[in-house]
């Protein structure tokens, strides 16, 4: 049974800096791509960051330069995010799939997801 566990998230400060974790099980997680997900009070969610098994990155503009995924051999993804704003603010979600992608459809596997709230 796959299970993605986030963890990071909190109440910061405009400016401030958060670093969110997603723990998998059940997968072979060496060969899966990892994604992070968020996603606000009546909008769509809406992609972050992405991360091959192969250590290959993809950041759309929105979040580009600010945001940073990542992935360990423990069996962790991780994003670092920076210069946090208030319209930061929504759920964040971690997903894992063997190829993902850009769009939400494309991942087979997500977490319970961690509140992230940005002050200003």
């Amino acid at each position: 049974q796959v299970q993605l566990v986030e963890s990071g998230g909190g109440s910061v400060q405009a400016g401030g800096s958060l670093r969110l974790s997603c723990a998998a099980s059940g997968l072979s997680f060496i060969t899966y791509a990892m994604g992070w997900y968020r996603q606000a009070p009546g909008k769509e969610r809406e992609l972050l960051a992405t991360i091959s098994s192969g250590g290959t990155t993809y950041y759309p503009d929105s979040v580009k330069g600010r945001f940073t995924i990542s992935r360990d051999n423990t069996n962790s993804a991780y994003l670092q995010m920076n210069s946090l704003k208030p319209e930061d603010t929504a759920v964040y979600y971690c997903a894992a799939d063997f190829k993902g992608g850009v769009y939400s459809r494309s991942w087979a596997y997500w977490g319970q997801g961690t509140q992230v709230t940005v002050s200003s």
